[in-house]
């Protein structure tokens, strides 16, 4: 969510972005995800670039060159030194971490977690249905249900959860074609088996401790291998929502009385 609200501000001229992350990704999406940059030192996502730097004080020399950078900032304590306009809290914790409506002129919230007009100025709904983008300015999202979104009639089964504490190993490469029942790697021992038949889309790096029952990975049903390598529509709702919030504030301002 948080690479596709990225995808989206730049390709429409926000160029001046700072995505922070934990130093240990636990991104399941990865082909397009920007935290990937962690890890490979560059990484571009339908073309977009995006690359890691050490320090707040790193990223003009990116924006200059149009590429997105990502840094190791669990605290977000660049946001002391830049000071941005606008602050996204795009953890999808299910809770408020610590973001509040001071962090910036403009702070946003996905999910649920967040109140509107009192930790956020606004927050997005992420669940999937008839108000999924929805821009909410007062009160909640939607709580969380713990079942994933319907794809082709599939909502648990697409899912991979991991059957206990340890650390994930796989040699399965996201885009792979699997059958229902199929190994596709382990956590402490314990196998990690898919529960249909379809295409891998998304799974966490190899060698990341998890602990037991958070999402490792997700096989899509649909079986297309290009949809692992392009941002899904769930991610381009919510960041043209972003889009829509800051568009709304800065050119109606002001919005955050």
């Amino acid at each position: 969510m948080a690479s596709g609200t990225a995808f989206r501000l730049h390709r429409s001229g926000f160029v001046k972005l700072l995505m922070t992350d934990i130093d240990d990704p636990l991104a399941v999406r990865r082909m397009v995800s920007f935290c990937e940059a962690l890890h490979h030192e560059t990484w571009s996502v339908e073309g977009v670039c995006s690359a890691r730097i050490d320090s707040p004080e790193d990223a003009p020399g990116l924006w200059n060159e149009r590429v997105i950078p990502v840094l190791v900032d669990p605290e977000n304590r660049a946001k002391d030194i830049l000071k941005p306009d606008v602050v996204v809290d795009a953890i999808l914790a299910k809770q408020n971490l610590g973001t509040s409506m001071t962090d910036a002129p403009v702070v946003l919230g996905m999910g649920p977690g967040f109140s509107a007009g009192k930790d956020v100025h606004f927050v997005i709904e992420t669940n999937r249905g008839h108000n999924l983008g929805r821009l909410i300015f007062e009160g909640e999202a939607s709580p969380n249900t713990g079942v994933p979104g319907d794809i082709a009639g599939r909502t648990l089964q697409r899912v991979l959860r991991a059957p206990s504490d340890g650390v994930f190993e796989s040699d399965v490469q996201i885009g792979t074609l699997v059958e229902e029942g199929q190994v596709v790697g382990h956590v402490g021992g314990d196998a990690v088996k898919v529960r249909l038949s379809g295409v891998v889309r998304g799974l966490i790096r190899p060698g990341t401790k998890v602990i037991r029952n958070v999402k490792i990975g997700d096989v899509d049903p649909r079986g297309d291998v290009s949809y692992c390598y392009t941002i899904s529509e769930k991610a381009r709702a919510i960041g043209g929502t972003v889009l829509e919030a800051i568009l709304m504030c800065f050119n109606n301002p002001p919005c955050t009385e």
